[in-house]
């Protein structure tokens, strides 16, 4: 790379791929409407390239309200016909019933305690898993983890959450840590992963 930073394989040139891996891929994520933007997200995704739904986010963040799940919950037979015409989003009517039954989930979920959080975190034990891949390919594309994720999910409505887009929201979410030994946001994520290990510990003592 021009800055002399060693990267993951797959994050390439692209200015915007590249600012979304060094800043935001892997690190773990807590707030209830950041872990639903993503699920929404990674559902989108299915079939096509992250880059797409990377370069449709505001899209996204604009036509789902800001991702707030008590207010994409509502959405009717009409705000759904809408947003089959919006350009800024993937024009694909399964995906965008699921998204409006996954923020019932979410809300669904608020009776538990910790909520979507907590139910999310609870497939790792609470605390990120930190992983040490060499090589793009030894890096699975699904986990017994994703897929107990991915059964669950689906028994509370969810859509578009197949082991392998759960396994991409994990890692996406920082409930595992990805990155390649060689990429140099390994270490600096994994900081971030004890630091949270740390104060879970702290605040359960």
């Amino acid at each position: 790379m021009p800055d002399g930073k060693t990267r993951c394989a797959w994050c390439g040139n692209d200015p915007l791929y590249r600012k979304y891996h060094d800043e935001q891929w892997g690190v773990p994520v807590a707030d209830e409407r950041e872990l639903f933007a993503m699920i929404v997200l990674e559902g989108a995704q299915a079939g096509l390239s992250w880059l797409t739904i990377l370069r449709k986010r505001e899209g996204y963040r604009r036509a789902f309200d800001g991702f707030d799940p008590e207010i994409v919950a509502r959405y009717d037979a009409r705000r759904i016909e809408r947003l089959l015409a919006d350009p800024g989003i993937v024009r694909n009517r399964l995906k965008v019933e699921s998204a409006v039954r996954n923020a019932r989930g979410v809300l669904a979920l608020r009776d538990s305690p910790g909520g979507l959080g907590a139910f999310l975190w609870d497939f790792v034990g609470g605390t990120p898993r930190q992983n040490r891949w060499r090589s793009l390919p030894e890096i699975p594309a699904s986990t017994a983890e994703s897929t107990a994720m991915s059964k669950a999910l689906r028994k509370l409505g969810f859509g578009f959450v197949g082991p392998t887009v759960c396994y991409a929201f994990m890692q996406a979410v920082g409930i595992v840590n990805d990155h390649t030994t060689d990429c140099y946001r390994h270490a600096e994520v994994a900081k971030r992963g004890h630091a949270w290990r740390a104060a879970a510990r702290h605040s359960t003592a």
